[in-house]
């Protein structure tokens, strides 16, 4: 996934240097930023590939630049990675409810924050043969347009929770463990704990709604499922 553009926001300019310095080594083009105000004034002349957002600033916060960004209809499919010094698993949930779709603590590896990058990459840009998946009509995905519609109105998911409801969605009714979940996203590169796909379930719940949300089934002991109303 290389060629594509990273924007990295942190008030430590050496973090960013270091971050810039290593994917740029490895083919990618990476913009700093030392305040989040500048990045979304950026926002209006190139959008990013993926944004790696540190949350800790003097006189801002960086979970609320994640809030704002999944507000936004144009730039709500933007894939973010939080990082930062806060370790607390607190914080992470929260991070990952706001819609990050991970977060990386301070201090890092450099190699596991690209292993995580690219990750996130792959996922997101992934053309499946299927081209669009529905279940009663009620549920509809286009797997190349990265659309999610329901009863006819389109939902913007993240990245993460576009790929869990498209696994759910292509075997409905079969019931998936959570560590099944965690595979078919990571793959061989599944560096998050199972409490991951929890969050990102309720939160994907809550963006398809009621109807379509309580076809998402939790199966106890194992995991979830999609069940389309009989």
């Amino acid at each position: 996934m290389t060629g594509q553009l990273i924007a990295v926001i942190d008030d430590e300019s050496e973090v960013i240097s270091t971050i810039s310095e290593y994917l740029t080594e490895r083919g990618y083009k990476v913009k700093g930023f030392l305040h989040p105000d500048d990045f979304l004034v950026s926002l209006k002349e190139e959008i990013p590939n993926l944004i790696i957002l540190d949350v800790m600033f003097p006189d801002a916060n960086g979970f609320d630049v994640c809030r704002e960004l999944r507000k936004r209809k144009i730039y709500s499919h933007l894939p973010i990675i939080i990082l930062s010094a806060k370790t607390e698993e607190q914080d992470k949930v929260f991070g990952l409810r706001l819609g990050a779709d991970d977060y990386v603590a301070k201090p890092f590896s450099l190699s596991e924050l690209h292993a995580r990058l690219e990750a996130i990459l792959k996922r997101s840009f992934a053309e499946g043969t299927i081209q669009e998946i529905n279940i009663g009509d009620i549920i509809v995905m286009h797997l190349e347009r990265h659309e999610v519609t329901v009863a006819g109105e389109k939902v913007e998911l993240t990245p993460t929770e576009f790929k869990i409801l498209e696994c759910l969605l292509l075997r409905k009714d079969h019931a998936f463990t959570r560590s099944m979940l965690l595979d078919h996203i990571w793959g061989e590169e599944k560096i998050v704990t199972e409490q991951t796909i929890d969050v990102h379930i309720k939160h994907l719940r809550e963006k398809l709604g009621q109807k379509a949300g309580n076809m998402i089934k939790n199966i106890r002991g194992i995991g979830y499922k999609i069940e389309e109303p009989k």
